[in-house]
């Protein structure tokens, strides 16, 4: 049984020196994933004697993989209770598959976790990851050869947009925390399977009991985070010289690109593909670098990662390749379209690919009206039966009707709807959701659209079901690299990245002392 006490702290784990970088106030609850463990029994301990125990959340995580499971899940209410905070339990139900367990119970996780924070009111999420974690994560992704994994957990990562998850424990040690709760006499839960060598980790924590390779683990750690923040600092940089000249057209200029660093210009590139294709993951990066070179020919054109890339004149034109784009279908708000957008205000709207009605007239001097047009044409449109409404735009929303279906009371009360958190609706049925949040659908991927007949882009106001005072349908534009997930390593490229498509700017993370960068 789990149970509660308060005695001296063993030396170095004073919670003011562990929680001092965190800005605890950018929340106004503070959530706690506690699974049981030791770890997060001494985090959820060590936090309750830093801030006020009634901001804190517990919430643990029944995976119901295990007969135990939820009898351990209820002895965290009860030592919850005994400190004097409020637990939740969210429980994966449901069939478990196969392969690929432990990725899948991983992915439930988080968005459980995430569903739990919504509930609350919480946009800080504290996790119990230690050094050791980091040193086994180091480790098994180094005999992958993963590059930019190589920097192991970032102190903090911003899940979905809007949920800060932080993790004050990465220095500290398992077993120092396994002291700290023997002084103070608190019990813990040891599962099981952490000895089970089946799992990689197991093994993996096994070689690391060797004190050197430890230290080069968690040495290699620390070479990777300062190396992925060089990179991607000078990879903004890069960034920041683009241009969006055309809806969903990226530009940037040859010479810029042949002249900076190589693997700036790489990974910059890596970036600018997966963001124009709606791509969650990086494309390969030799594929990349030989991609590069090809900005010295006079001309070419050529795909990767879902995106079309064509150099014209001194330019290097970016926008998504046609193939694969999602088909026409009903949508809800807060789905996320083709990895690019997060749609508001279109709840039983038709959203599918604009087509040859995404033709424009606002072209700007110097880009070419084809790739324009082939820009536009993959950006999502509103259709009521075969007539294209319009696009969906952030910038020009006033073009389209509102929704057949009225917001929920409370949204899109304005003739500009503000832009909310995705955390804003409720689960959805008719396709799965994202493995962070139970609201949003990712759509895209499918067989080619049908060409879809050009249509005018005005309507009727007057029309049925029309009518002037409620929210009209939007899209925002997504960096789908960072969408989900955006290790604080990254902010410096997803910052960049959102600016250069007109996407909402990631909130600070919650570091003590920290100023937001200017917009």
């Amino acid at each position: 049984m789990l149970t509660a006490a308060s005695g001296p702290d063993p030396a170095g784990l004073a919670p003011d020196r562990l929680f001092s970088g965190i800005d605890f106030t950018t929340s106004p609850a503070v959530l706690v994933a506690v699974s049981g463990g030791g770890d997060s029994i001494a985090l959820l301990h060590l936090l309750a004697r830093h801030i006020a125990r009634a901001r804190i959340v517990a919430v643990t995580v029944d995976h119901a993989l295990r007969s135990d499971s939820k009898r351990e899940a209820e002895e965290v209410g009860a030592f919850c209770a005994a400190l004097g905070v409020r637990h939740l339990i969210r429980t994966w139900h449901g069939d478990k598959p196969i392969t690929g367990l432990s990725a899948a119970a991983r992915d439930a996780r988080y968005r459980l976790l995430a569903e739990a924070a919504d509930d609350v009111g919480a946009t800080l999420l504290v996790t119990g990851h230690t050094e050791d974690d980091q040193a086994e994560t180091v480790a098994m992704r180094a005999t992958r050869g993963e590059g930019r994994g190589l920097a192991g957990m970032a102190p903090a990562t911003l899940l979905d947009g809007w949920l800060w998850l932080v993790r004050p424990l990465l220095t500290t040690r398992r077993a120092a925390l396994r002291d700290y709760l023997r002084a103070e006499g608190i019990r813990w839960v040891d599962d099981p399977t952490n000895e089970d060598a089946a799992y990689e980790r197991v093994r993996v924590r096994r070689r690391l009991a060797d004190p050197t390779a430890f230290a080069q683990a968690i040495e290699t750690a620390r070479q990777g985070a300062r190396e992925r923040e060089r990179l991607g600092e000078a990879a903004a940089a890069l960034i920041a010289a683009c241009a969006l000249p055309a809806p969903g057209l990226i530009r940037l200029a040859v010479g810029t690109f042949l002249s900076a660093p190589r693997d700036t210009a790489t990974y910059a590139l890596r970036l600018l593909l997966a963001t124009a294709g709606g791509g969650e993951h990086l494309p390969d990066e030799p594929r990349t670098a030989t991609l590069l070179d090809r900005f010295a020919e006079p001309a070419f054109r050529a795909s990767l990662a879902r995106a079309t890339v064509e150099r014209r004149g001194e330019a290097v034109f970016i926008y998504r390749e046609p193939r694969g784009l999602p088909e026409p279908g009903p949508a809800l708000d807060g789905q996320i379209w083709d990895g690019r957008f997060r749609l508001g205000n279109v709840e039983g709207e038709t959203i599918g690919p604009a087509g040859r009605s995404g033709r424009r007239e606002d072209v700007v001097d110097g880009v070419p009206p084809a790739l324009a047009r082939a820009a536009a044409a993959a950006r999502p449109a509103m259709f009521r039966g075969e007539e294209c409404l319009g696009l969906l735009d952030g910038q020009r929303n006033m073009d389209l009707p509102p929704p057949l279906t009225p917001p929920r009371k409370g949204e899109g009360d304005s003739e500009t709807p503000a832009l909310v958190p995705n955390r804003a609706r409720g689960n959805a049925t008719p396709a799965p959701p994202s493995p962070l949040r139970g609201g949003v659908r990712r759509t895209g991927g499918g067989a080619p659209s049908a060409e879809i007949s050009e249509r005018s882009l005005s309507f009727d106001p007057a029309a049925p079901g029309i009518s002037p005072s409620l929210g009209r349908p939007f899209a925002v534009p997504l960096v789908a690299p960072f969408a989900r997930i955006m290790p604080a390593f990254d902010l410096a490229p997803a910052r960049a990245l959102m600016k250069l498509v007109g996407g909402e700017l990631p909130p600070p993370p919650p570091y003590a002392g920290h100023t937001a960068p200017e917009a």
